[in-house]
């Protein structure tokens, strides 16, 4: 395990923005300290929280980078070459690569690092955004040249923040992606379905909003420490000719569960774009 009394390698973050500073705020202290993390950010804002830790800060990528043995590359997609162009020249053999970005495959990021062959010391992984307090879950993949002790590293990292979940490749990536990485945006509208339909029904925004909060809350745990099938759960709790059979019958004529998983495969989609866009 990763601790700050025995901190193996030092870390950079390339990239300061709100995902970034979730993965360092559950390791400062932690498992670092601030002076072995370097952070990166062209904007002044984005690197005050980091300040306030005693983490090392720069505006632009140089040769203090070649000192952080793990780097996470957490810049927007759009800029992702540039930036990793101008990080390249601060390799070294035994740094491991590893990228939050959507869309931008593996195998493309190892090519922008080294203009002789790739370099394959690259994860690419798709964390969410409840890593913000903690309970995150992030998909990671590795290319060849990673070996067990970079995954295990990149895996302490990212538990940080929640749970981890290694997948094959970069098209399951994109599957993460749809589920885990966009999910919470899709729950969030359902929340606000559920709030605005306890308005209409005569309840006030608050009372809609404690149960609706209290109501997914509880099933998602519910189905989390159950044995049984969601479905099962749903069965349960759908007497015949009830007031849920009611509901459900309007979700399945609506066709439900075929929007979602429609909304997934854009979200899956828009990531293929994006690296062909990008790449």
């Amino acid at each position: 395990m990763i601790n700050t009394q025995q901190t193996p390698f030092k870390l950079a973050f390339i990239g300061a923005g709100n995902m970034a500073w979730a993965l360092a705020s559950g390791l400062l202290g932690k498992r670092f300290g601030g002076s072995d993390v370097l952070a990166i950010d062209p904007y002044p804002a984005s690197l005050e929280n980091w300040k306030e830790h005693g983490v090392r800060t720069q505006a632009e990528v140089g040769p203090e980078l070649s000192q952080q043995r793990v780097w996470v590359l957490a810049v927007k997609p759009q800029v992702m070459q540039e930036v990793v162009t101008a990080c390249a020249p601060y390799l070294r053999e035994d740094t491991l690569v590893i990228s939050v970005a959507a869309g931008i495959p593996a195998e493309t990021i190892a090519s922008w690092l080294s203009v002789d062959k790739p370099f394959n010391r690259v994860i690419r992984c798709m964390p969410n955004t409840p890593a913000f307090i903690g309970c995150g879950i992030t998909g990671l993949m590795a290319l060849p040249g990673v070996d067990e002790a970079d995954r295990e590293i990149a895996r302490q990292l990212l538990k940080s923040v929640g749970e981890v979940v290694w997948v094959e490749n970069d098209a399951a990536i994109d599957a993460v992606t749809s589920l885990s990485g966009s999910g919470p945006a899709y729950v969030f509208l359902f929340l606000e379905a559920l709030i605005k339909g306890g308005i209409e029904q005569g309840l006030s925004p608050e009372q809609a909003r404690q149960l609706a909060l209290a109501t997914l809350n509880g099933a998602t745990q519910l189905a989390t420490l159950s044995p049984e099938e969601p479905s099962v759960l749903r069965e349960r709790v759908t007497s015949k000719g009830g007031t849920t059979a009611a509901a459900l019958d309007v979700l399945n004529q609506a066709g439900f569960v075929t929007t979602v998983t429609q909304a997934m495969a854009a979200a899956r989609q828009r990531a293929a774009d994006m690296a062909r866009e990008f790449s």
